[in-house]
């Protein structure tokens, strides 16, 4: 190989590398024997093990690029395979990853509580990190604040990494994807960033929602989501509300994030609160006697970040001061962060703010009618008191009339079924829920 092309080869890989820091370059690239027959054309043969298949042509135009701002000239780019190689028909196996992503290592499965609040949406993680691209396509997750959105994005990272440690797998979040965009136009680099993002066997993106009036963006996701779906390539998605909720989202990314399965995740029941403090506590080694576990989970009823803290807090307080941990403990160091003390409700309270919606009386919902009339609001006081109360399955089944845990299981997952698909009735609902929570 002539000291000159070979030089010319070596200053081309040398820029791709200085300015498109996410291209990943086969290692083998710096191997390859270089010749040229005349100033215009180098041809490129392949060393023994390498395959053409792993240069597609968004690598190959970066590259030809970048060799023709070394030379300063036009210059068609040839590659060849190694001999042994030209008659090989199976493509091979994608090399490893090189940029993992940066994951909390206690954000696995195994330390995810469940609930009737997230119990679809822990299936469905499930399911797409054992077969990711067949399983639902694209998942999209939606939650407020702090209910488990990333803890479950990560948990699929984890696990597919786990069962498939040469996966080529994305996870960003939606502002670093802009930035990398914008960053990508500034530098005339978008070749290098498109390669990058549609040339992934899973990509994964939170908080999608700050898409919204970003419309060039928009243009450039919805064909790097296109490539990947057409790819049967696996693409998961979180937001802090559904698809046709995202404002000046465009309707065809809309439809498409619809194609595969949408799930919600709700604010957490007492018992599933009760679940994840006792599950926070035993990940930093502690036990918890219970009055605190159920004193935390009383006063915390808005996410799973915050009863996380407030299990730091107390653990924190109780090893600063030198004291057990009881429940005088776990009151004064949540003093200021609880501050007031909150109305502890009641499922009467759900009740009566039900009946003042529909023309049914206590009587009827207690009792063993079941037209609709007087299921649908039964319903939605099971639905409620399981949410806004701290009762049990069985205490709220008591109450309307002695019925079994598994019938106010059912009326939730039918009410929550209901608020999530039908808009008209999810106002109702947030109407009744309000009117109970106001002082």
């Amino acid at each position: 190989m002539a000291s000159a092309e070979h030089d010319l080869w070596r200053q081309a890989l040398a820029l791709v590398q200085e300015t498109s820091s996410q291209t990943a370059l086969p290692p083998w690239l710096c191997e390859a024997a270089v010749e040229s027959t005349d100033p215009s054309r180098l041809q490129v043969r392949l060393p023994d093990g390498a395959r053409l298949a792993e240069l597609d042509a968004a690598l190959k135009s970066i590259l030809q690029g970048a060799l023709e701002k070394a030379s300063g000239h036009r210059v068609e780019l040839e590659f060849r395979a190694a001999e042994d190689d030209v008659a090989e028909a199976p493509a091979p196996a994608r090399a490893p990853a090189r940029d993992r992503p940066r994951l909390n290592p206690a954000s696995v499965f195994e330390n995810f509580v469940t609930g009737p609040c997230n119990r679809l949406a822990h299936a469905a993680a499930l399911a797409v990190s054992e077969l990711p691209g067949r399983a639902y396509n694209p998942l999209f997750i939606h939650a407020s604040v702090g209910l488990g959105k990333s803890h479950l994005l990560q948990a699929i990272c984890h696990r597919i990494l786990d069962n498939r440690p040469d996966a080529n797998l994305m996870y960003v979040s939606c502002e670093d994807f802009i930035n990398r965009f914008i960053a990508a136009v500034e530098r005339g680099n978008l070749e290098d960033f498109r390669y990058r993002f549609r040339h992934l066997d899973v990509l994964m993106i939170d908080d999608i929602h700050f898409l919204a009036d970003k419309d060039r963006t928009q243009e450039e996701f919805f064909h790097t989501f296109n490539t990947l779906y057409q790819s049967q390539k696996q693409v998961i998605l979180s937001s802090d509300s559904p698809p046709h909720e995202i404002p000046s989202l465009e309707e065809r990314l809309v439809s498409r994030f619809k194609w595969g399965l949408v799930v919600r995740i709700d604010r957490p029941s007492f018992e599933t609160r009760v679940a994840i403090v006792q599950k926070k506590a035993r990940l930093r080694g502690r036990e918890m006697p219970d009055e605190v576990v159920q004193y935390i989970a009383t006063v915390v009823d808005t996410n799973n970040r915050e009863l996380e803290g407030a299990v730091v807090r107390t653990l924190g307080y109780a090893s600063l001061c030198d004291r057990p941990i009881d429940l005088d403990l776990a009151k004064e160091a949540l003093g200021d962060l609880i501050g007031a003390p909150q109305r502890t409700l009641s499922i009467q309270d759900v009740t009566d703010a039900v009946l003042k919606q529909y023309s049914v009386r206590l009587s009827d919902l207690q009792g063993k009618r079941r037209s609709q009339s007087v299921t649908v609001p039964r319903q939605i006081c099971m639905y409620l008191a399981r949410k806004l109360t701290n009762r049990s399955l069985e205490e709220i089944g008591a109450f309307f009339g002695g019925r079994d845990h598994t019938t106010v299981l059912y009326g939730e997952r039918k009410i929550h079924h209901l608020v999530d698909r039908d808009p008209v009735f999810r106002g109702l609902v947030e109407s009744i829920e309000r009117d109970i929570l106001k002082p």
